[in-house]
């Protein structure tokens, strides 16, 4: 039984998503590069504010150029998609790494690619947790309904 999820569950679900990444992302980062928590909490937030940021500017300005073009997004076109966003992202968040924790531009973009590396596993086992997690509730919530009934 698949449910629509409301505008509310869907907050929800980018508030602990974002919340359960920072987290995480702290701890390793403060623990791989010996950085101070605090200094990279910040830095995750930033990066965080940027990338969401990014995502509403980018795919409003690539929809419209897809629009204008009249193209049909094809598994060759979601590449370029994926890779213009990914690409706009590494402009936008290694000098602001570099800056803020006083690195060279190449350990940013290491820093940046270990990012990247982490939210690939990340967000498949957050989004295998929370479905499985959802469902479940969705089922008590059903039995507890008809038994109500």
């Amino acid at each position: 039984m698949q449910v629509k999820k409301s505008w509310l569950e869907r907050a929800f679900y980018a508030v602990t998503y974002e919340l359960c990444a920072i987290s995480l992302l702290m701890l390793l980062a403060t623990l791989l590069l010996k950085q101070d928590t605090a200094q990279i909490g910040v830095l995750a937030l930033m990066m965080t504010s940027v990338a969401m940021s990014w995502n509403i500017v980018f795919n409003s300005l690539f929809e419209r150029w897809e629009r204008r073009r009249g193209w049909a997004r094809t598994p060759a076109l979601r590449v370029v998609h994926a890779l213009l966003f990914e690409g706009g992202l590494v402009i936008l968040l290694v000098p602001l790494a570099a800056w803020w924790l006083q690195i060279s531009y190449w350990q940013a973009f290491l820093l940046d690619i270990g990012f990247f590396l982490f939210f690939l596993p990340y967000t498949f086992v957050f989004n295998w947790l929370y479905d499985g997690l959802r469902a479940s509730l969705l089922r008590r919530l059903s039995r507890a309904r008809a038994g109500l009934a």
